[in-house]
């Protein structure tokens, strides 16, 4: 398991891809999101100013969080999270976008003797490379005891 003392500013991570339906948007979006823009095609493709079907923002932000985990705090002794800082929305996510995140270590902090904070930016972008969605996750971990 990675500790907070096993972490350094820099530290980066890459996660696979992860591809988006148009049935996981609608689903998602009927039940926490439900702006016609997000569950009618249709109408999505005629009058938004999108042009098509997009993913709701905390769809989005789910899908980046679930990418995180996979590949990287799934090995990790996080406590959790404290908070979000900067959370933006670049580009709408479509019905088969490929999706895949960067993270990195901007700043390490002691809180306590049995945690520490990481400052960790995360980006997530579209098979194109274009950034979609970014974040900067204040993530506690488990310090080292003797």
């Amino acid at each position: 398991m990675i500790y907070f003392e096993d972490l350094a500013v820099g530290d980066e991570w890459t996660s696979d891809e992860y591809e988006v339906t148009q049935a996981e948007i609608i689903e998602f979006a009927e039940q926490y999101d439900p702006q016609w823009f997000h569950t009618d095609p249709e109408r999505a493709a005629e009058e938004s100013i999108y042009g098509s079907l997009i993913a709701a923002g905390f769809h989005t932000a789910a899908i980046s969080t679930r990418l995180f985990v996979d590949c990287f705090l799934s090995e990790t002794t996080t406590l959790g999270g404290k908070g979000i800082d900067k959370l933006r929305w670049h580009e709408p996510v479509r019905p088969g976008d490929r999706l895949s995140i960067q993270a990195e270590i901007l700043d390490l902090d002691v809180e306590t003797d049995s945690r520490g904070l990481a400052d960790i930016r995360i980006e997530t972008s579209n098979q194109d490379g274009e950034v979609v969605f970014s974040m900067i996750a204040l993530v506690m971990f488990a310090r080292k005891t003797d």
